[in-house]
């Protein structure tokens, strides 16, 4: 009997717990925490939160339960991770939510959204000056773009052996941009520039909205072909929407669809993230660079929204260009909660979406300029 409930010890949490294990542990309850409590992206936080916990609470190898054990349920899942099938799925839901009418009524806006990729180059740089290697450094640099889909979909091609820690990097500090982005902005603008009222934006016709997705796309994806299974879905998702004749389908794929494959990616990633992977000087350097690349993004946007104020006469309020990176649409509704602040009257949240779209095709594209230039 003794012998029977060592065994049974030894292959339970028990037997198995390292402090690596436990130090996850505390990580998973803090996602929780902060999507339960503080209400920080509750959709991406819990299931990874959880799956944290679901990965590091520790059992004897061998019993086929295991995320990296051969032909465990939870490996045939995160295979949709690893292999990069999730994130198109994803893009296809976003898609379907779209509005672009805001970017289309003022196309200048774009321009705030292309800036916000600043980090993304720089992080790249940043990450070969640490050590990284030229594919990991891609990899790692993507997260700037503060694109979770975007940041697994490159990492599976380019960086596998990284995945793990870069999805988390990316969609935490997803989360945190409510947290992030205000001190960064108040830092760079003044009270003036924050009163700034921008003019309403302009009807777009259904036409306009309708032949957006179908032009886009091929002027995207034939610039950067790396990027068409993520700009093929996205701008699908959105003719869907557009088109007026698959409401049925639209309906589905921006409610049920990308729920269920946030679920299952959220799970997956948080699970991977093992302490004996997970816990490693480069996982700390990644998170070190990837909040650096989110804060690097967020600063370009704004002083790039002051530098157009230079050489125009309808001037745009700089908050709006922190709404570059493509937190869709958590950017654009800091940006409002920060202009409100300031002029509760002043509706920035609408002239803030541009940007915010226009950040989502602008991480994509350069994903796909990356992996052309470093994939194969």
């Amino acid at each position: 009997m003794l012998e029977i409930l060592t065994h049974f010890l030894q292959a339970g949490a028990l037997g198995n717990m390292t402090w690596g294990n436990a130090v996850m542990l505390l990580v998973g309850l803090l996602f929780l925490y902060l999507a339960i409590v503080r209400d920080y992206e509750p959709l991406l936080l819990v299931p990874i939160g959880f799956g944290i916990l679901i990965g590091n609470l520790p059992f004897a190898h061998g019993m086929k339960i295991g995320i990296y054990e051969e032909g465990s349920v939870l490996q045939i899942l995160y295979n949709g991770v690893r292999q990069g099938y999730y994130p198109p799925l994803i893009f296809l839901g976003i898609g379907a939510m779209t509005d672009f009418s805001a970017m289309l009524s003022n196309p200048r806006l774009i321009l705030l959204g292309a800036a916000a990729q600043a980090g993304i180059f720089l992080t790249f740089l940043g990450s070969i000056l640490l050590g990284f290697e030229v594919h990991q450094a891609a990899a790692i640099g993507i997260i700037g773009g503060a694109d979770g889909p975007t940041a697994i979909f490159l990492s599976s091609q380019l960086a596998p052996e990284y995945l793990g820690a870069i999805a988390i990097a990316a969609y935490s500090y997803m989360a945190l941009v409510p947290v992030i982005q205000p001190p960064i902005i108040h830092l760079l603008t003044t009270r003036e520039e924050r009163l700034i009222r921008m003019a309403p934006s302009r009807p777009v016709s259904r036409r306009a909205r309708m032949l957006f997705p179908v032009v886009a796309f091929l002027l995207a994806a034939g610039l950067a072909p790396g990027a068409i299974p993520l700009l093929g879905m996205l701008f699908f998702g959105n003719l869907l929407k557009e088109s007026g004749v698959t409401e049925r389908l639209a309906k589905t794929a921006r409610t049920a669809f990308i729920d269920i494959v946030t679920i299952l990616l959220g799970l997956t990633v948080g699970v991977s993230t093992d302490a004996s992977r997970f816990l490693t000087p480069a996982s700390i350097k990644i998170f070190a660079l990837g909040a650096a690349s989110f804060c690097v993004a967020t600063a370009a946007g704004v002083l790039f929204a002051k530098f157009m104020n230079l050489f125009t006469r309808e001037k745009i309020n700089p908050i709006i260009g922190a709404a570059g990176v493509s937190a869709v649409p958590d950017s654009a509704r800091v940006c409002q909660m920060v202009g409100a602040k300031e002029d509760p009257q002043n509706f920035l949240i609408m002239h803030a979406m541009a940007p915010n779209v226009a950040g989502v095709i602008g991480s994509a594209v350069a994903a796909g300029v990356l992996l052309a230039t470093l994939g194969g």
